[in-house]
């Protein structure tokens, strides 16, 4: 990304949108200083993401993407500023904000169900309960058939789903995803995008999903926010309708080209 002296735009988040089955949250960073004491990556970060958005970040190498989503998680703190849940001072990891990262974490033990429930065993659900609400979510994702099988015996596509399930079951109000479909062949990565706008439609949870891909960055987001020089460069939003067919769009096509160009390529 150019190192130029350009002003860092601040932008505010679009209103929420009206469904009634939304339940996501705002997340807001206010001048805030990223990092660990000893290296902050990112300065000045004034961002606003709304509840039910998907919000893609996009940046180099090393520009402080995962950072800035470990923040989110409630796994770093602020070195300075603030960031905020609906209007409070984030502070620790929360049942609200499910992390998922591009290694799908399963326990090998345990098999897909047990993978699934076992958040919502964590927070106390009844067996019952939980079993239902895991049985139902590996459904959504297309896992019934395989919702006996330990990890290993499944593919990684469908080990991605179950992570997604298992992020999605305990009904988090922010999903927060840290490159998770980059270990994916081409084909079983845009089936994997196709499903999470699928299952996200009916969720209204806020997404944050960080991605090297400008392409998924640009299918997947309302906005797309590039990172580089240790600041939110800019915040951009996306053309729509989501439609991959629409590559050609005069205006998705500039967009794309101006995230190439903030990438260096």
């Amino acid at each position: 990304m150019s190192t130029s002296s350009e002003t860092v735009e601040t932008v505010a988040a679009p209103a929420a949108t009206s469904r009634e089955d939304v339940h996501g949250t705002r997340l807001t960073f206010r001048a805030a200083v990223l990092g660990r004491p000893d290296a902050p990556v990112l300065h000045d970060v004034d961002l606003d993401v709304a509840p039910g958005e998907i919000l893609t970040v996009v940046g180099p190498s090393g520009c402080g993407k995962s950072t800035l989503l470990r923040t989110l998680a409630g796994l770093l703190s602020p070195l300075a500023g603030a960031v905020e849940q609906d209007g409070s001072p984030l502070t620790g990891p929360s049942a609200d904000r499910a992390l998922v990262f591009q290694e799908d974490a399963l326990l090998p033990w345990r098999t897909l169900r047990g993978n699934v429930e076992l958040p919502l065993a964590i927070g106390g659900v009844p067996r019952a309960e939980r079993r239902s609400r895991a049985e139902s979510w590996l459904g959504r994702v297309g896992l019934s058939a395989q919702a006996g099988q330990l990890p290993h015996r499944v593919s990684g596509g469908q080990r991605q789903r179950a992570q997604l399930a298992r992020a999605l079951a305990d009904s988090p109000r922010a999903v927060l995803m840290d490159e998770p479909f980059g270990a994916l062949d081409a084909q079983t990565r845009s089936g994997m995008q196709d499903l999470l706008v699928e299952v996200l439609r009916g969720s209204g949870a806020t997404v944050v999903f960080v991605t090297h891909d400008v392409d998924e960055a640009l299918f997947l987001g309302d906005r797309v926010a590039l990172l580089g020089a240790g600041r939110v460069a800019s915040v951009r939003d996306v053309p729509r309708p989501r439609d991959r067919g629409a590559l050609d769009d005069p205006a998705r096509a500039a967009l794309r080209r101006a995230v190439l160009s903030s990438l260096g390529t």
